[in-house]
């Protein structure tokens, strides 16, 4: 039996943090739904503290057993960190309750370019024509699947506007981490999930109270629904942690691209659980269009010049500390 190459191993361990990311994402995507649609938990916020809470607690259960290693990130990056992120899951909920569906699905497709724009700018990212045009037909099918009504304000554009430059900056910076201080997916979910926990546990009931007109602790709070809290916490820890391996092995545009596959997933899920209403000929066509955009900037971005650094450099002690870890071709070449 021939040895497995180095190039099939890295893809076996990708498809399968794609898919443990994809399968996480839609779960607690339909878990929160029955959630709040079936038990009216809409505190958005403070659940996404809890799921924090969760992950904190792994990280501190997987330190004790020796899996997660001593490492260091410096205060300002984490502080810097915390307030992308938070003002990306503030900045959501706040746009999903000012915005029409339509504009805010176009806000969050809207990511991707910003994400495009970070990498060339900050990393000297080239994209070759392919990998844009595949991006473009991605934006196209995804757009023809989920936008139906189109309203906006000023304010709700002010919130979408806060959302995506956060959340696209929170994505880049979890790459932009692990590559600076040579930190494992466990190592910097250990350093930022008690920060995200702390602040969204604090904020997130007045926050949940402005949107919703409804406290919190005034939730009739019942075995099923405590259930329900749980799993979703429970998957959370999952997501958030497919998540950082991903962008920590790809990077936040690949992210963001690939990462529609599961929004195709949640309409077709949908339409089983829920019956045939919202599935019709269009959102059909959106979803095969998106599907071979996807395909397409898989292999676009994968071939010599689809997507690649024109220059970049780290300091001294950091290259010799990655050298010590990763092939030259790992750091460079992650799509």
């Amino acid at each position: 039996m021939a040895p497995v190459s180095k190039a099939d191993k890295k893809a076996a361990v990708d498809a399968a943090a794609w898919m443990f990311n994809v399968v996480t994402s839609v779960g607690i995507i339909i878990v929160n739904k029955a959630l709040m649609a079936t038990y009216g938990y809409s505190f958005a916020t403070t659940l996404t503290g809890l799921h924090f809470a969760f992950t904190t607690l792994m990280t501190i259960v997987l330190r004790c057993l020796g899996y997660i290693q001593p490492s260091h990130l410096p205060f300002t990056e984490l502080l810097r960190f915390i307030l992308f992120a938070n003002f990306s899951i503030v900045g959501m909920n706040v746009s999903l309750m000012w915005n029409s569906v339509g504009f805010y699905q176009i806000a969050k497709l809207s990511m991707i370019p910003v994400s495009c724009l970070l990498e060339m700018v900050l990393d000297k990212i080239r994209y070759s024509r392919d990998t844009k045009l595949s991006i473009g037909l991605v934006l196209v099918g995804v757009g023809v699947c989920t936008v139906t009504d189109v309203s906006v304000n000023s304010k709700g554009f002010l919130a979408a506007f806060v959302a995506v430059w956060s959340t696209s900056l929170q994505q880049y910076y979890v790459h932009y981490l692990q590559r600076k201080y040579s930190l494992s997916s466990f190592n910097l979910l250990g350093h930022t999930a008690p920060a995200q926990a702390a602040t969204l546990l604090v904020v997130g009931p007045f926050l949940d109270y402005w949107l919703t007109e409804k406290r919190v602790v005034m939730y009739d709070y019942n075995l099923i629904s405590v259930l329900f809290i749980t799993l979703s916490c429970t998957i959370a820890i999952g997501t958030n942690l497919s998540q950082f391996i991903c962008i920590g092995r790809f990077t936040a545009v690949s992210f963001q691209v690939l990462g529609h596959m599961k929004t195709i997933l949640v309409l077709v899920m949908g339409f089983f659980f829920f019956g045939r209403e919202g599935l019709n000929l269009h959102v059909v066509i959106g979803m095969i269009i998106a599907v071979l955009g996807m395909i397409w900037y898989g292999n676009a971005s994968s071939k010599p010049g689809g997507k690649e650094r024109r220059s970049y450099s780290l300091p001294t002690t950091r290259q010799q500390k990655l050298g010590a870890t990763y092939d030259s071709d790992d750091i460079e070449n992650k799509a």
